[in-house]
């Protein structure tokens, strides 16, 4: 008898990329997730070829789990990666896979979809997908993205509301700062403490200003995130 360690340690090593090739076409469902798991297992260079099979996969739990690891695998070729995710973030019908598309373009910091991305963000329905493309800008560092988070602040959706504050805080444009202030306010402590990190990241006056008065906030994360920032 084969021991429990041993035995585990030759499942691990049958893993290989014409392994997981078959697991990516075979007609069960749970074996193509497995496939797709799997591809982190072996050179990025091999799963970055392998992936492209699931990315199109009939099942949207497949699309979703292979589009997720592009935030990772897609730097072995971003040309490649950015026709990819491109298509995946306009044309693939589940709003999951989209956002996956959204959030691995911002990663990946390819600035290049930031008008496809734009476009998607003022059309879709979808609060998820706008959710990660507000992030996706963001991490993007593009400047443009500017007036795009400008009006994801007005959202009725303060889970993009205060995505949105994160990435003009990342943007780094201090001309965000007056449309941040009134969030001082809000209700929703949460808001506020990514407001002071958001402020932080800008800096000057006016930022340590608002951060100030955060520092007396009577929710204690706040407060605190506010003193670290005046310390800082």
């Amino acid at each position: 008898m084969i021991p429990k360690n041993k035995k585990i340690k030759f499942m691990e090593n049958s893993v290989t990329p014409d392994s997981i090739q078959q697991l990516l076409i075979s007609e069960d469902l749970g074996e193509r997730l497995r496939g797709v798991n799997q591809l982190r297992q072996i050179e990025p260079a091999i799963a970055f070829k392998l992936i492209q099979t699931p990315i199109k996969d009939k099942d949207t739990r497949v699309r979703y789990a292979a589009v997720s690891q592009m935030s990772v695998l897609g730097q072995q070729n971003l040309t490649t990666s950015e026709e990819i995710l491109r298509d995946c973030l306009l044309n693939d019908p589940e709003p999951d896979v989209q956002a996956a598309a959204a959030d691995a373009l911002g990663a990946l910091k390819i600035t290049q979809a930031f008008d496809d991305l734009q476009q998607l963000y003022q059309n879709t329905p979808e609060w998820l997908v706008k959710l990660s493309i507000v992030a996706a800008v963001g991490e993007m560092g593009e400047p443009k993205a500017f007036f795009l988070l400008q009006d994801a602040l007005k959202s009725d959706n303060e889970l993009i509301q205060t995505m949105a504050i994160s990435a003009l805080g990342e943007l780094g444009n201090p001309e965000a700062i007056p449309l941040l202030k009134p969030f001082a306010e809000h209700s929703d402590w949460q808001m506020r403490y990514r407001l002071v990190q958001a402020l932080h990241r800008l800096g000057g006056p006016e930022a340590k200003e608002v951060i100030g008065k955060l520092s007396s906030d009577q929710v204690e994360q706040v407060a605190q995130e506010a003193k670290l920032a005046q310390n800082d």
